[in-house]
């Protein structure tokens, strides 16, 4: 099928602002109706390219090393690291990475001559350890090693120089990773807990290797929970070390050690977050203290005080009092913090908004840079979800929305905590599925004000993957995954009276809700299983407002469902990796199955629109026959540049909107006749 043409929106703005692009847009349009009329006698598709979808310096990382705080990048391409210095609050440095889409770990040997890069992949192989030389910034890094677990997580540096790494690969058990800068050589030390499924916590001294891990993702099924071993590097021996009163949290989430004690950090989900504090020639010899937040990360230390991150902010622990206190300050909220490090009274904090906050403890203020002003570049980032509505489309990155003007072009970046993972507009008002543990949030661009949160659910309800719209009973519906203990939930929120309910495990309690669709007033449920035993791919009929069930079907989808859609008296489902299934609603017989892997190789999403059902893959843009339900192409090769799935929306006046590349596109397909 040939592939409709590409608008572009700059090319069309400069024919005269936003009267200019209307006049063109229509003006284009029409040629392409009228180009086709004597072929086809009905209108083709056009597609208009909205520029760039959410551009900024989006970070994952951030470490101190003299006085230049280096910074890694997320979800950019390519993956790169910057260096901050502190003095003139300028990045002065920079190295692009061969490969990878994020760098969370960084590490400095003993001398601060050299920088270790992990990265985060989305396919293992190409090498994910880098090494830096801070005497030579001009100098990219170079790959020094492949760990066999495809995502570095965290990294250190012991006090001969090797080099030590976690990380994870799904469905492997993570394991402790040696790489000797002398030798080249990278070792696998072994796998200490074989029902954990990611590490993210490493710490080095001289004679032990201190290994934390847990279930952070894919938790539940039998999957561990926070777990602590110290690796005797003389034995090459693990012994589990971890205080017992971690062991309900998910996962040991950081590790740092500070004079001579190991500091170490959970996340939270039914309980909240912990900080452990041991005496290193007595690891039986510790303190542990709750937080109010729900992750301990980024430990960083001052006399008797320790500071560390979580959600909410800065916290300070004294050693003296065993206590916790905020770390009160003049400034911004810090959003998701990748870095706390201390020098000369203040700490320089790296925000996943995009800045550094260099907050004076004594003073209580704050001097903040934003990245992107100070020289960091910003590019194209990968999408989350799409939503349209009220001459807007908004598309979801971390820490951030973008608000595309579709009159102007003008884009706007709107600051919101994690990541809107899918969302609608109503009534002109944006609804998100906020990860991670974020709730449901809204914007109303109207009202002057930001993104608001309006709806909060259990923090181990913490990652929305479908948001859609019942207008019989005028609710928000979300389905959502809990990646600590397994299932998941259905949410539900009304605009109207801000009342809101969460349906926990509506599937079964292995279970979570990857795809909602809804029609007179019945959400459907599309079930999936992350792990290798147990029921997948359930279909559920639910009872939004009551929250029980009506019926249930099994699709024979081994893969797990996707995406639904409804259209007529037909439910329309995808499985992941492409298998396809229409279930006849009447009789809830499955009347038609296709494979259709050729188009849609991964994760998917489905949205009915002007009378048909639509679906986009992570290469494909695709419609589907509502009498045959035979897959036609509509953008063949589209590859939206997607980081958690593709999404697929439309506006008010029934056009289109998802990714090509990392750009954002609109669709306008014709109605059938």
């Amino acid at each position: 099928m040939d592939e409709p043409p590409i608008l572009n929106r700059r090319h069309l703005l400069r024919l005269g602002g936003a009267a200019g692009l209307a006049a063109a847009t229509t003006a284009a349009t029409t040629a392409v109706t009228s180009a086709q009329a004597g072929a086809t006698s009905r209108p083709r598709t056009t597609i208009t390219d909205l520029g760039p979808a959410i551009v900024q310096f989006s970070l994952m990382s951030g470490l101190l090393v003299g006085d230049t705080v280096y910074i890694g990048s997320r979800n950019l391409d390519p993956a790169r690291v910057v260096g901050f210095h502190l003095p003139t609050r300028k990045v002065v440095s920079r190295t692009d990475l061969s490969a990878g889409h994020a760098v969370q770990a960084l590490a400095a040997d003993p001398a601060g001559r050299y920088l270790y890069i992990g990265v985060l992949q989305q396919k293992a192989g190409p090498p994910n350890l880098f090494r830096w030389d801070l005497t030579a910034t001009g100098t990219p890094a170079v790959a020094v090693g492949t760990i066999g677990d495809r995502d570095i997580r965290d990294l250190t540096v012991a006090p001969d120089g090797k080099v030590y790494a976690v990380g994870g690969v799904p469905g492997t058990a993570p394991a402790l990773w040696e790489y000797d800068p002398a030798t080249g050589q990278v070792t696998k030390l072994g796998v200490p807990d074989a029902n954990a499924t990611l590490a993210r916590a490493v710490v080095a001294t001289a004679t032990t290797v201190f290994f934390g891990a847990g279930s952070v993702l894919a938790g539940g099924g039998g999957a561990s929970k926070a777990s602590l071993f110290a690796f005797d590097r003389s034995a090459r021996t693990f012994t589990s070390v971890v205080p017992v009163e971690l062991e309900k949290d998910p996962s040991l989430r950081e590790l740092a050690v500070i004079g001579g004690r190991l500091v170490a950090g959970t996340s939270g989900s039914t309980e909240p977050a912990k900080v452990a504090v041991m005496d290193l020639a007595d690891l039986s010899s510790y303190t542990v203290v709750p937080t109010s937040g729900k992750t301990v990360k980024m430990f960083a230390a001052s006399g008797d005080q320790i500071f560390f991150a979580t959600e909410s902010g800065v916290h300070a622990y004294s050693t003296t009092s065993k206590t916790i206190a905020e770390v009160e300050f003049d400034g911004p909220d810090l959003g998701e913090i990748w870095g706390v490090d201390h020098v000369d009274g203040k700490l320089a904090v790296v925000s996943g908004y995009g800045f550094v906050a260099e907050i004076d403890l004594a003073a209580r203020t704050s001097v903040v840079t934003d990245l992107g002003e100070a020289g960091a570049p910003a590019d194209p980032q990968l999408g989350m979800g799409v939503a349209a509505g009220g001459g807007y489309v908004y598309l979801g990155g971390t820490g951030a929305l973008a608000r595309h003007d579709l009159r102007t072009g003008e884009v706007v970046n709107l600051r919101v905590p994690g990541e809107a993972k899918d969302a609608e507009v109503l009534g002109g008002v944006l609804y998100t599925g906020q990860y991670s543990a974020e709730g449901i949030w809204a914007y109303d661009p109207a009202d002057g004000k930001g993104p608001r949160q309006v709806a909060h659910f259990p923090a181990e309800q913490n990652r929305p993957l479908d948001v859609c719209w019942d207008k019989v009973h005028r609710l928000l519906l979300v389905g959502a995954q809990s990646d600590t203990e397994g299932g998941g939930s259905l949410w539900t929120y009304d605009p109207k009276t801000g009342k809101s309910a969460i349906h926990v495990n509506p599937i079964d309690d292995l279970q979570l809700v990857r795809a909602v669709a809804t029609k007179d007033g019945v959400a459907y449920l599309g079930g999936d299983n992350p792990y290798t035993e147990g029921p997948r791919g359930t279909l559920v009929a639910w009872n939004p407002v009551a929250g029980r069930e009506w019926w249930r079907l099994d699709p024979q989808q081994p893969r797990g469902v996707a995406a639904l859609a409804v259209l007529g008296r037909h439910l329309y489902g995808l499985a992941r990796e492409g298998g396809f299934f229409v279930v006849d609603l009447p009789t809830r017989r499955i009347v038609h199955t296709a494979d259709l892997s050729g188009i849609c190789p991964g994760f998917a999403a489905l949205l009915t629109n002007r009378g048909a059902v639509y679906g986009v893959s992570d290469t494909t843009v695709f419609r589907f026959d509502r009498r045959t339900f035979a897959a036609t192409a509509v953008i063949a090769g589209s590859n939206g540049g997607w980081f958690s799935g593709p999404h697929i929306n439309a506006d008010e006046r029934g056009r289109l909107y998802t990714l090509r590349g990392r750009n954002l596109v609109q669709i306008d397909v014709p109605p059938r006749r």
